[in-house]
């Protein structure tokens, strides 16, 4: 099985921004809830690098499986952006980051992961496969004992890395690519000792200036200028090379302000392909995400997430039901 095998949607969206490309920062959606902090708007030709340093602890909940696994993590994040201004408000920009993942449960996985008994080569799960079972005996013992003991258990620290790109030819239009790799340091459970790997690529288009901000007086009318329309699609492989599947996101969103305190809404269809090893056909889930982002200094800004995502359709290691992910921190930019 190959180690990369990217989505159709992946190459045309990957030519038209080379090198990979973020939300910008300008857009309703961009005030991504762990983007870097704030930064001004740089003139044509003005270039900008900082330090940034971002930590958050994050939850996965898969309330759809038959165990209902959670992942829980604390990371730490640190690393450098560097920023191109560009004529009519645009911009281009580098952020890469890397940094320690503090693992309690499972470790954080892609999405639509199926756990099947597809890793006896691995020594230390020979003994631990049921068949046609989507679980671990060791990973149904851990979480027995977390039901218990009303907690999941500190597993181990991995590393988790991310470069991004973004390109934004006005303050409207946006197209990002990232590789977010993630390195797990030994087996335990589910989790197999290597580098999983995540590719994203998109592209965001603001339906109006973005400028809405109801302490200011805006009222409902003014709405429409921070709706925005977004496409993203995201590919995942596991750490022993096994090629997990791709979804992609077509999405409607509302960026507002209230008073400094930015809110990001956004939801719809997913799109989602599984890889072969699952035996699952294609389908479409639903999902959104709400994203809050408060700046308390010029270089510092609190953020928080929860993204719901339902799936109609089960299947052997895959259930109906709901998935979320949630997550609060802290990014400095110095």
């Amino acid at each position: 099985m190959p180690l990369f095998r990217p989505s159709p949607l992946a190459l045309p969206l990957a030519l038209l921004a080379p090198a990979g490309i973020a939300l910008a920062c300008a857009l309703p959606a961009p005030v991504r809830a762990h983007g870097a902090a704030g930064g001004a708007e740089l003139a044509p030709g003005e270039f900008q690098m900082s330090p940034v340093i971002t930590l958050e602890g994050h939850a996965g909940l898969e309330d759809n499986l038959e165990d209902r696994p959670r992942h829980y993590a604390i990371d730490g994040l640190f690393g450098v952006v560097m920023e191109w201004g560009l004529p009519n408000r645009g911009s281009f920009a580098i952020e890469a980051m890397v940094g320690p993942a503090f693992v309690w449960g499972e470790a954080e996985h892609f999405y639509g992961r199926v756990h099947a008994d597809d890793h006896d080569d691995h020594d230390d799960h020979d003994d631990d496969h049921h068949a046609g079972d989507h679980h671990h005996q060791d990973h149904h013992d851990d979480h027995d004992d977390d039901h218990g003991h009303g907690g999941a258990p500190f597993r181990r620290a991995d590393i988790r890395g991310q470069l991004t790109a973004r390109y934004a030819p006005n303050d409207r239009l946006s197209f990002m690519a990232e590789w977010k790799p993630y390195y797990v340091t030994r087996n335990q459970g589910e989790d197999i000792k290597g580098l999983k790997n995540e590719l994203g690529v998109g592209v965001v288009w603001a339906l109006g200036d973005g400028d809405v901000n109801f302490a200011l007086g805006d009222g409902l009318e003014t709405i429409v200028d921070g709706v925005f329309l977004s496409v993203e699609n995201r590919t995942g492989w596991e750490s022993d090379g096994t090629y997990i599947g791709n979804y992609t996101d077509p999405w409607v969103g509302l960026g507002f302000n209230i008073d400094k305190l930015n809110v990001t809404l956004s939801g719809g269809p997913r799109f989602y392909r599984p890889g072969s090893y699952s035996g699952l056909s294609s389908r479409t889930d639903w999902g959104g995400e709400l994203e809050l982002a408060l700046p308390v200094s010029p270089g510092t800004v609190l953020f928080a997430h929860w993204k719901p995502i339902y799936s109609s359709e089960g299947g052997e290691g895959w259930g109906r039901g709901w998935q979320h992910h949630i997550g609060t921190g802290v990014t400095f930019r110095f």
